[in-house]
């Protein structure tokens, strides 16, 4: 994988995503990158593809950090 995600790739991240006029955050890990679209896991082994066009932001999730430590 090198692409523009591939730094972010195994890493818990959460993608701000625009759909329909709204704007839509998703936890998860990015498993994953195409010419078009980002392989993102959303848990329990849901693997689902987001077009990259839809992708307005990508950050580190510092709320599974926080959960990684506590427990």
């Amino acid at each position: 994988m090198n692409g523009v995600y591939a730094a972010w790739k195994g890493q818990p991240v959460v993608l701000q995503i625009a759909t329909e006029g709204m704007r839509v955050p998703l936890r998860g890990v990015v498993v994953g990158e195409s010419d078009e679209a980002v392989k993102f896991n959303l848990g329990d082994g849901l693997d689902i593809d987001i077009f990259k066009s839809m992708i307005l932001a990508v950050e580190e999730d510092s709320w599974a950090a926080l959960m990684a430590t506590t427990n």
